[in-house]
């Protein structure tokens, strides 16, 4: 099998949510693929710095390196590490996760074009970022969506929907974490018994703000901060409904999660998100930052039970072409044996 060198935040055991490569790394190590990682440094610059050292010493015994790549500050570890892997004559590929990359690409178009256009390949998780990639004049863009292992999941008919909130992500500024406490004091008005918790660790101090914000408002949040998959898991057994309050994103894994457990989903109409969802077919969409028509599909949910059990049935059909055993066929492809 091929040697990879997988390029990424491993940051996890610093209390950081899991990122792909510490999910698609254990998946294509579980396959047979001799894996090499790097960082797991907390410190952005020591991270940066292990990155490129590995990449220097690692790169020549690779067959390929994957870097996964973001548009905000991780964008630079991606570039420099493309260049050494360009330095040192080896094919590298992009895993492009950042929602907001098509906005990179305007921003810096010469650095992009640098990590880009010299790529083996770059991977898109979503149909969304192959479009803008095309559309910015790259052709070597390739479509492997997110994965998970769906018999980690249990899906759960609901019968009843509540207005029984889940919200799960980091807690930063890009995912707009307060209007989720927004939604809730409107549905609150209607709602008494309503509830919201809120799991995910804190990434740029907006866990401290949002908390604030519900205090503000007199609203009983729960905020569980970082749980595991198996805790959150369990924890959405008893929630009813699952929103996604996000300003950028691509293919977020926790709403394929929701999907995969039978929770409808309400999300921002933003980003790769409507290449995923269809509005009424698998899940509602509102316009970014809508509070009021958050709530209001919310509303819906809990008042036509019909619809919300059809969506959740079709978010699973989507969500079973998402599986480990369908996505590893599309990376043995790319990577071969």
């Amino acid at each position: 099998m091929k040697n990879l060198l997988y390029i990424g935040n491993q940051l996890h055991k610093h209390g950081f949510n899991k990122t792909a490569i510490e999910t698609l790394g254990v998946f294509l190590a579980e396959e047979g693929y001799t894996m090499t990682y790097t960082s797991d440094k907390k410190n952005q610059g020591i991270r940066l710095f292990d990155m490129v050292v590995t990449t220097l010493f690692k790169a020549r015994t690779a067959d390929y390196i994957l870097i996964d790549t973001y548009s905000t500050s991780s964008f630079w570890y991606a570039f420099f590490c493309s260049q050494v892997a360009r330095l040192l004559k080896t094919n590298y590929i992009p895993i492009l996760h950042g929602g907001d990359l098509p906005n990179r690409l305007k921003r810096n178009p010469f650095l992009s074009k640098l990590i880009f256009k010299n790529a083996y390949v770059n991977v898109a998780p979503s149909t969304y970022l192959v479009e803008k990639f095309n559309e910015s004049g790259y052709e070597n863009v390739t479509f492997i969506p997110n994965t998970i292992q769906l018999k980690e999941y249990e899906f759960v008919h609901r019968e009843n929907i509540q207005p029984k909130l889940l919200w799960v992500r980091s807690f930063a500024a890009i995912y707009n974490p307060t209007m989720a406490v927004e939604v809730l004091k409107l549905i609150e008005e209607k709602y008494p018994e309503a509830s919201l918790t809120m799991v995910g660790p804190d990434k740029d101090g907006s866990l401290l703000s949002t908390k604030q914000f519900a205090d503000s408002l007199n609203l009983k949040v729960s905020f569980t901060g970082k749980l595991s998959k198996d805790q959150w898991t369990s924890l959405a057994k008893e929630h009813a409904i699952f929103i996604n309050t996000t300003h950028f994103d691509n293919t977020p894994v926790s709403v394929l999660e929701a999907m995969a457990l039978g929770l409808p989903v309400v999300s921002t109409n933003v980003g790769g998100i409507p290449y995923l969802l269809t509005h009424k077919e698998n899940a509602l969409l509102v316009r970014d930052n809508d509070s009021i028509a958050m709530a209001t599909a919310i509303e819906i949910l809990v008042n036509e039970v019909a619809m919300a059990k059809d969506l959740s049935a079709a978010a699973k059909l989507l969500v079973n072409t998402m599986d480990w055993s369908v996505v590893k066929l599309k990376w043995k492809q790319l990577l071969g044996n």
